[in-house]
């Protein structure tokens, strides 16, 4: 495995040594002045090792005090703390995030040098493409991984495939099918009754350039797959991520949605999920569903970042060979005709893992990710007017559909009155009207 190279400016000098305090603390020895410092000799900036060891590594202490580290995979000892080759600068602002990562990066190497264990992550559409590469890396850093897909059987069956290479790895299958949100809905309160905790939430699951289709309750495919059944799925979930705090919700969305036609005067139940086929445009459904996902990732951000949650939008590359060209042969042909100057399925879930679990990244929400950088959205995605506006009309939309109890996790079939106020209106743990 290709290990990332770092900055050229953050090498030392001849003389120079990095060395960190127990508490984590990076300071610099000159050897020939015999002399210390905060201050990195050539950026001038300070940096500070995460809490965790990497995979694989244990901390231990002498007869006589001294501490040295224990790499369990490769049989090494040495006395020099693992964490200094991945210690981060302490940075006020995301415009002083140094970029170390680029679209040739894979998710493994994102990961190199952390330690998931003890995380719990869901995955939507992990038993294939983009999907899988995300809970693959994941998973071999120690991260229990809930595989949730549509086909059960297949999810399984790439788990096992899974294991073969990494018997260690902890995965789940859980069926859940986005076109209905009933299934949502049942996912969330069988994934709470199995797991007390959500670290890692990848929306990955995706259609396009599907015919224009309904799904049993009654909406536009494309929307519905894309964009409500993932924004319904969060919320569900919100209670968990916030128990598992700093947790972090990851929107695969991609750069089609800067094509999109949404604005504050057009958006519209209608628009959003067509009922006929003659209003329907499947490249234009598709546009809008991903602005939906960067207008979500965003509003969320404001709505929950300040309970611990951290929200990101990415896009993963651009004409990736992955199961989502299924639906037309003319879009397997093109994507198979320029496949050689695209990424690779571990590059393009690179920018997904770097937002999931990046120590780099974790302190800022918010965002819109490309290539492993934050970068600026579309203009219609940062208004904060057609993100509420989305926001009301797609809790009315689920609300139509499974009623005034689609937020309350019993079974809708519970006749009990849990959750309801002394006038019968549900009670919900999270804003579902206005602004919060």
């Amino acid at each position: 495995m290709e290990i990332p190279e770092t900055d050229s400016e953050d090498e030392m000098a001849p003389g120079w040594e990095e060395r960190c305090t127990a508490d984590g603390l990076v300071f610099y020895a000159h050897h020939s002045s015999r002399t210390t410092q905060w201050h990195h000799p050539r950026t001038n900036k300070r940096k500070r090792v995460t809490g965790e060891l990497p995979f694989g590594w244990e901390r231990q202490i002498t007869e006589e005090g001294k501490v040295f580290f224990v790499d369990h995979i490769n049989h090494k000892t040495t006395y020099t703390d693992p964490r200094l080759a991945f210690a981060v600068e302490e940075s006020k602002s995301l415009r002083d995030l140094r970029q170390r990562f680029d679209c040739s990066t894979t998710g493994i190497q994102v990961l190199h040098g952390r330690d998931l264990t003890g995380q719990v992550a869901i995955v939507t559409g992990a038993n294939c493409g983009i999907g899988y590469e995300t809970a693959r890396s994941l998973a071999y850093h120690g991260c229990t991984v809930v595989f949730a897909c549509r086909d059960l059987r297949k999810a399984e069956e790439t788990i096992a495939h899974l294991k073969k290479q990494r018997p260690s790895s902890s995965c789940h299958a859980f069926q859940v099918d986005l076109s209905s949100l009933t299934s949502v809905r049942m996912f969330a309160h069988t994934f709470s009754v199995r797991f007390d905790r959500c670290d890692i939430l990848v929306l990955n699951a995706g259609v396009f350039g599907l015919p224009h289709t309904l799904t049993e309750d009654g909406l536009e495919t494309t929307f519905q797959v894309n964009h409500l059944s993932h924004f319904y799925l969060t919320l569900l979930l919100q209670p968990l991520l916030v128990r598992s705090v700093p947790s972090r919700v990851v929107f695969v969305s991609c750069e089609a949605h800067r094509f999109s036609a949404l604005d504050t005067e057009n958006i519209s139940e209608e628009l959003l999920s067509p009922s006929h086929k003659s209003t329907f445009t499947s490249i234009m459904a598709y546009c809008n569903s991903k602005l939906c996902n960067v207008l979500t990732a965003l509003e969320m951000q404001r709505r929950f970042g300040e309970q611990g949650i951290n929200f990101y939008a990415v896009h993963p590359g651009n004409a990736v060979s992955t199961y989502l060209t299924r639906h037309w042969w003319v879009y397997r042909l093109l994507f198979a005709l320029i496949r050689p100057f695209t990424k690779s399925l571990q590059q393009a879930c690179a920018t997904c893992v770097y937002c999931a679990a990046s120590v780099d990244i974790s302190r800022y929400g918010g965002i819109y990710v490309n290539n492993c950088v934050p970068c600026l959205p579309s203009q219609a995605s940062l208004n904060s007017v057609l993100s509420n506006r989305l926001w009301v009309i797609s809790l009315s939309m689920i609300e139509h559909v499974l009623g005034r109890r689609a937020f309350n996790m019993q079974p809708l079939s519970d006749s009990s009155e849990q959750g309801l106020n002394s006038e019968g209106e549900q009670i919900s743990s999270f804003p579902v009207n206005g602004v919060s």
